[in-house]
């Protein structure tokens, strides 16, 4: 995907809020978008996604599956969660059955399953944010954007988008988040731009990286960031769902999951097959080794 001088103001006599913006966005990465309050962020995502045209430039080679979370979900249209979710699964081209079954598995993965009777207009924020989460989610898009997507979400559905993000970036889907808290996906973003006087650029080396987390803050930090590895390998705690096949090399780690250490040229496959397998397995830790 690849934005070419691309602009937007709005009105003719306002200043530009972006201009000359030029970046190419690789299938399977997962950009940052860092900058100042009201210098743009909002609107470079709104743009990536469709949602809204540039004035000028061009966005070229725009995966035909996009989604899309704002920091807040307007839910005013009179559906229930489920009915809602169900409805949209059927416009990505997904058969009744499975647009409902998908749309069932997004509410209990984040949280909201209790809620899918209830109608949007009567969602707390917190559980709208979850919906609009799981819609993003249920076409398995190839292009995700999130503008401040965790804000709302209590800390077991902010695991889960981190979870869910290292999947997409795993399965080949480019990700490009914006987000208030510093240590957001720590240590995995493949590329940081700044937007600085309305233009995107490359995050200086010398800018402070967002802090790395413990590894135990979350589940998976991992997917397509683990990378090369050390030269040892890489060692992998997982838990599988129930009937799952461990795979090759995997023994017990004696909490109810496995342990697996392979070289640092698999490590990604393999942890591609574990995030992508239905349904996928749950990633305790990824640990290099020396």
């Amino acid at each position: 995907m690849r934005l070419s001088g691309v602009g937007r103001r709005y009105g003719r006599r306002r200043p530009w809020v972006l201009r000359g913006v030029a970046v190419e966005l690789p299938p399977g990465v997962l950009v940052r978008i860092e900058g100042g309050n009201g210098g743009g962020k909002s609107t470079l995502l709104r743009l990536l996604a469709g949602i809204d045209t540039p004035t000028e430039g061009r966005i070229t080679g725009r995966p035909s599956r996009v989604a899309y979370v704002p920091e807040r979900f307007p839910a005013l249209l009179p559906l229930t969660a489920l009915a809602y979710l169900t409805h949209l699964g059927r416009v990505h081209g997904l058969t009744g059955a499975e647009a409902a079954r998908r749309a069932a598995d997004g509410l209990e993965r984040f949280g909201a399953a209790r809620f899918a009777r209830t109608p949007l207009a009567e969602l707390s924020k917190g559980t709208s944010q979850k919906v609009a989460v799981a819609q993003a989610l249920l076409a398995e898009p190839g292009l995700l954007v999130l503008d401040e997507a965790w804000t709302g979400l209590d800390a077991s559905a902010r695991a889960e988008l981190d979870r869910a993000v290292a999947e997409r970036t795993a399965a080949g889907a480019t990700v490009v988040f914006v987000d208030h808290d510093p240590t957001r996906l720590a240590g995995l973003p493949d590329a940081r731009h700044l937007l600085r006087a309305g233009t995107l650029e490359p995050a200086p080396e010398d800018a402070p990286a967002p802090a790395r987390a413990p590894a135990a803050a979350s589940a998976v930090r991992a997917g397509a960031a683990v990378g090369g590895g050390g030269a040892g390998g890489v060692r992998i705690r997982a838990v599988g769902p129930p009937g799952s096949v461990p795979p090759p090399g995997a023994v017990p780690d004696g909490g109810g999951g496995i342990l697996l250490t392979v070289g640092a040229g698999r490590s990604d496959a393999v942890l591609r097959e574990l995030l992508t397998a239905r349904p996928p397995w749950h990633i305790r830790s990824v640990e290099e080794l020396p």
